[in-house]
């Protein structure tokens, strides 16, 4: 029995016959484990190099850099042109400190026709306000009706193609027969001219809704007040918002030449005053006024359209 033992483990593989009964084995095992451990790493961590970033200035020349040089280029042309007539156009540097002077006090009031400019800016800008807030009203439910009804769109394209390119102008003896006033024939004129904007781009924006909207309401039964608020509001969104900016910039540029000839408080008033009193570098002050709360306007409105303006995503 003994000898059929010793044959066993004679015929056994190493791997079958533990340490303890296989002493070489193990001396063999431990020896190679400890040379494992015992052996350094070849494999070396490569260290990232730390570089510091140059410095990114592209932003000034793409940004700063353009809208200076267009600025130095006007003040430029300005000099240029005060130098060759003399004294009838003041300098950039004259009219600077006649701009200064007006500012340090904008909001004084001497008389019920002398008053500083920011009293004038604010009459004229709530008088584009209630024109165009008028305009709005009626001019965007107009759109929708028109742009929603083929009857209604062959009746009024008629009207709108004949009465929009009339100069808003022309409106204001009518609007002085009419109200019997010089503020609200100015309020007129703005209402007259904002609207059409309004109607004609809300109108395509309804026109332009997709049919399938309009074929899955009618499959579902919705009403019309549920069309409306539901699928074409959302949808005529931005195209009725473009009407409003191009409203708001028209209503602003007539509201300088009906205050010119209606008269009272306002920035068009200002610069018709200045003009009789052979103020040149206030009337170039107003201008810069008028241009830069325009360009505000401008600006805020096109911050509100692109807010709800949603571009399509292509695959």
């Amino acid at each position: 029995m003994v000898a059929a033992v010793f044959h066993a483990i004679d015929n056994a593989s190493p791997a079958d016959i533990p340490n303890a009964a296989h002493p070489a084995l193990a001396r063999a095992q431990d020896t190679g484990a400890t040379n494992a451990i015992e052996k350094p790493s070849t494999t070396v961590k490569a260290t990232p190099a730390v570089f510091k970033q140059p410095l990114d200035l592209t932003w000034i020349w793409q940004t700063v850099l353009p809208p200076v040089l267009g600025l130095g280029l006007l003040a430029l042309l300005w000099e240029l042109v005060s130098l060759g007539t003399g004294a009838s156009i003041p300098s950039p540097k004259d009219t600077l400190v006649q701009a200064i002077k007006i500012f340090s006090d904008p909001f004084y009031v001497k008389g019920p026709n002398d008053q500083g400019v920011g009293w004038n800016v604010l009459s004229s800008l709530k008088r584009v306000a209630l024109g165009f807030g008028l305009a709005a009203i009626v001019g965007i439910p107009l759109g929708f009706v028109i742009g929603r009804f083929t009857f209604l769109s062959r009746m009024f394209n008629p009207l709108i193609n004949l009465l929009r390119p009339v100069s808003p102008l022309a409106w204001l003896p009518i609007g002085l027969l009419v109200f019997k006033g010089a503020n609200p024939a100015a309020i007129w004129t703005i209402f007259i001219c904002s609207i059409w904007p309004m109607v004609i781009n809300t109108a395509v924006g309804v026109q332009r809704v997709p049919q399938d909207y309009m074929n899955v309401a009618r499959v579902l039964n919705l009403s019309e007040w549920k069309i409306v608020t539901k699928i074409l509001f959302p949808a005529v969104l931005p195209y009725m918002l473009t009407g409003v900016r191009l409203a708001v910039g028209t209503a602003w540029l007539v509201i300088v030449a009906a205050e010119m000839l209606t008269g009272g408080v306002g920035i068009g008033f200002w610069v018709w005053d200045e003009w009789n009193n052979l103020n040149v570098k206030n009337i170039i002050i107003a201008i810069f006024v008028i241009g830069i709360v325009g360009l505000v306007l401008e600006y805020m409105l096109i911050k509100l359209a692109t807010t709800f303006t949603f571009e399509e995503v292509k695959n």
